[in-house]
């Protein structure tokens, strides 16, 4: 396998995974797992269907230099498992702020790949943020059991719309202090 250099975006060791950059070469992984609409009713922006070029206007954003969210793909290929198993990422916000985000392919749900991610990145914490925020869909319940297990503590109800529900979605807030 050959692993691109894209930007100095890092990656982020793990026991069993990697978390590194999102390469063109992951494509068709990417496609496959957004295209399942459990996937996409579990974020705020993926579409379903998913529409031709979806996957390579998200390799672009993700790769762009000039972006505010970094994004690594979940690479379990150390370990013997698949090169895509999900995404996790980190939006910039201001006053040492980020705003931390991920899915797993319904395959890998269950298996612990999404705590572990989110422990790794909140470790490493390549933004050097103070305070990490996430939200997660009401009826995501596993979502949210990721972030208390990493130590989020619950602020409150919002709602997001959701692009492939094309709705307003009641959301659980969280915020964990790095520093």
């Amino acid at each position: 396998m050959r692993l691109e250099t894209i930007n100095t975006q890092p990656v982020v060791q793990a026991e069993t995974f990697i978390l590194r950059p999102v390469q063109q070469s992951d494509a068709g992984l990417l496609r496959m797992y957004t295209s399942d609409k459990r996937v996409a009713e579990t974020t705020s922006s993926i579409p379903h269907p998913l529409p031709p070029g979806a996957t390579s206007a998200f390799i672009t954003r993700a790769t762009d230099q000039n972006r505010n969210e970094d994004v690594w793909v979940i690479d379990a290929s150390k370990s013997g498992g698949s090169e895509v198993i999900g995404v996790i990422s980190l939006t910039a916000m201001d006053r040492k702020q980020s705003e931390i985000g991920y899915w797993t392919a319904p395959a890998f749900w269950g298996m612990g790949y999404a705590s572990a991610s989110v422990n790794a990145l909140l470790q490493d914490n390549p933004h050097g943020a103070e305070t990490i925020f996430a939200s997660v869909f009401q009826d995501n319940p596993a979502s949210a059991r990721v972030l208390t297990k990493s130590g989020f503590e619950y602020l409150g109800d919002a709602e997001t719309h959701c692009v492939s529900r094309n709705a307003n979605v009641p959301t659980w807030t969280y915020l964990k202090k790095l520093i």
